[in-house]
């Protein structure tokens, strides 16, 4: 039997997780700060992922929330099994993204909404037929591009998006972090991952589409591990964007915004203690954000669009599949 696909507004939201790696256990932190769900169903392919929920050793997901609804959730012995499971209506996906498809088109069929991790897959094509899917079954799927809801991606967007700054004159972006020590058989394939300049840089991509709209030209320079890319608008806009996996196992995170407009710049930096400035005729000026992290907005932003009954996801499988294009024709251009 299948679940109900639009709950009443009131009432909460059964989740089922799909991998409990540390994009699950974030996603599941987010879920249970929504006071809009319920942790129901987990599964993850290693048993052990599924024993060590429960415990005193348990896994770690930095809400004491999140770790006592994982502890209380169902565990599920197959994917199929949650599937099949009526109590279960939004399935989120973590898993590696070369399984991303298969399992989100199999809840999908199983009329379930579902939240698919960035990159929902290399292949645009693939991504658009999730998107198919789900309009076909009257569910939503989005992908979970974060970036669109941090709070002050958010503020940043919307302030170039309603020129309340003037027109946008120069943007750069950088995001650089260690390389990945866990999952080497994944994140270090490129052919699995798309490496940094896919898994890591999609963020920046996906920002500047979705505030500048379409680069009318892409040059780029790197490769998969570090890649420099810069896009051309019309008008004579000029935005570049760097994404790095470094090899040092010390260097900390890196993830900064700096976007000039006519009348001031916009300046973000990730872990500062006032992380977005604007800056105009010499006077730093504190923006004011609303609180949380982009896992908490879009998690929101979906269970809200499930509970009031929406046609489309707050950001569509199409909006993926055109920063995936975006991202392939950066490096194409790579000499």
């Amino acid at each position: 039997m299948e679940t109900d696909a639009h709950p009443t507004s009131s009432a909460l939201i059964g989740i089922g997780l799909v991998g409990l790696g540390f994009m699950g256990r974030t996603h599941a932190a987010a879920f249970a700060a929504s006071g809009r769900a319920r942790i129901h169903a987990i599964y993850d392919r290693n048993p052990d992922a599924l024993t060590s929920v429960r415990g005193a050793n348990s896994i770690d997901t930095g809400s004491a929330a999140a770790a006592a609804a994982l502890a209380d959730a169902r565990q599920m012995t197959s994917v199929e099994a949650m599937f099949a499971d009526p109590e279960v209506q939004l399935v989120s996906i973590t898993t590696p993204t070369d399984s991303h498809v298969e399992l989100a088109l199999a809840a999908i069929a199983a009329g379930k909404h579902v939240l698919v991790e960035k990159p929902v897959s290399l292949d645009p094509a693939a991504i658009r037929s999730i998107g198919d899917a789900a309009a076909a079954k009257g569910v939503l799927a989005m992908p979970a591009h974060c970036m669109r809801f941090w709070p002050s991606w958010v503020w940043m967007r919307e302030a170039i998006k309603s020129a309340k700054l003037g027109t946008p004159l120069r943007a750069r972006f950088q995001r650089m972090g260690q390389a990945p020590s866990w999952s080497k058989d994944f994140y270090l394939d490129d052919a699995r991952s798309g490496g940094a300049a896919i898994d890591l840089h999609i963020h920046d991509a996906d920002f500047v589409r979705a505030a500048f709209g379409e680069p009318t030209s892409v040059h780029a320079s790197g490769s998969r591990r570090h890649i420099v890319s810069a896009y051309g608008f019309a008008g004579g806009l000029r935005v570049t964007a760097e994404g790095a996996w470094v090899d040092d196992p010390n260097f900390a995170f890196v993830m900064t915004a700096v976007i000039e407009c006519e009348r001031g710049t916009l300046d973000f930096r990730l872990g500062r203690k006032r992380e977005l400035l604007f800056r105009q005729n010499g006077t730093e000026v504190e923006v004011p954000v609303a609180a949380g992290t982009g896992y908490d907005g879009e998690v929101r932003a979906l269970l809200d669009a499930i509970a009031c009954g929406a046609s489309e996801a707050p950001v569509t499988m199409e909006e993926a599949a055109k920063t995936q294009e975006l991202l392939q024709r950066e490096l194409l251009a790579i000499p």
